[in-house]
């Protein structure tokens, strides 16, 4: 039983569910508060999260045979059904927190949400860039999500476009990294149909997007002041790092342009709070 349940949370992979809710947080403290309805919006972000992440390994047993044989599902630790019903239950609660207790803007990102994730993985993943593009809206839609439930959405937009590039960027890579179980399973992922090489070269685009952009809000908004240019900065060096590990080892180069969006959360929070 205990394994079981230690799978179960295996599923929903505590770490990303975390990043998550952080965005949702970050996104209500720029957005101006970090009330309860802030708090509930993080809590539902982890859900949501956790519930896509099951629904993913539901859909994708036989690629994870491949590319992760140890997690879950295909180490048989938990079966489909049971990763089905982990993600039917973290959905419900979400969608039932969203509707209860958060403002209508809120409520309307967060239904457009679990939609998106449950499309994303039975339909979108397979799809060549497409795939990429929904989960990079999701990433970025969680500091939307946090900013509605503070009632300042307005202020997180900067922030829902930025964290969106710099995540294309990343999952592009990510399928670089898995082309070989995906090509086997028949996924049709930007690498599989394009070749690796251009793959990472659009995943560059995008991160050098990002980083163009990062100073727009200490130019946007009247309180993100130095301390955000400094923070951020930090945060761009390693993003242009993780870019550059990218074309030699894809597995090194999403790692580190996950570590460069902690760096950038570090960035907004410095800015808001100085």
């Amino acid at each position: 039983m205990k394994e079981k349940v230690v799978a179960a949370l295996e599923l929903t992979r505590p770490t990303n569910a975390g990043v998550g809710a952080l965005g949702a947080a970050v996104g209500g403290y720029v957005g101006g508060s970090l009330g309860v309805p802030v708090a509930v919006a993080a809590v539902v972000t982890a859900f949501g999260t956790g519930a896509g992440n099951a629904v993913n390994d539901y859909y994708d047993a036989d690629i994870d045979a491949v590319n992760r044989p140890d997690r879950p599902v295909p180490s048989g630790r938990i079966s489909r059904r049971g990763a089905a019903f982990v993600s039917a239950a973290l959905f419900a609660a979400a969608l039932v927190l969203t509707v209860a207790l958060l403002p209508l803007l809120a409520v309307g990102i967060g239904v457009v949400n679990l939609v998106v994730l449950v499309v994303y993985s039975s339909h979108l993943k397979r799809m060549p860039l497409v795939g990429n593009v929904a989960v990079a809206y999701l990433a970025g839609s969680a500091f939307l999500f946090g900013g509605a439930a503070a009632e300042g959405v307005r202020y997180t937009v900067v922030l829902f476009f930025l964290a969106g590039l710099v995540n294309l960027g990343r999952e592009i890579v990510k399928d670089v990294e898995d082309v070989e179980g995906d090509a086997a399973e028949g996924a049709r992922t930007l690498p599989v149909v394009y070749g690796e090489r251009r793959a990472v070269l659009l995943a560059t685009a995008s991160v050098l997007v990002a980083v163009g952009l990062s100073p727009a809000p200490y130019f946007v908004f009247d309180g993100f002041g130095t301390a955000y240019l400094v923070a951020v900065a930090t945060a761009d060096v390693v993003l242009l790092e993780g870019v550059r590990r990218s074309w030699k080892s894809p597995s090194s180069g999403q790692k580190l342009l996950k570590t460069a969006m902690f760096v950038a959360l570090v960035a907004f929070i410095a800015g808001r709070a100085v």
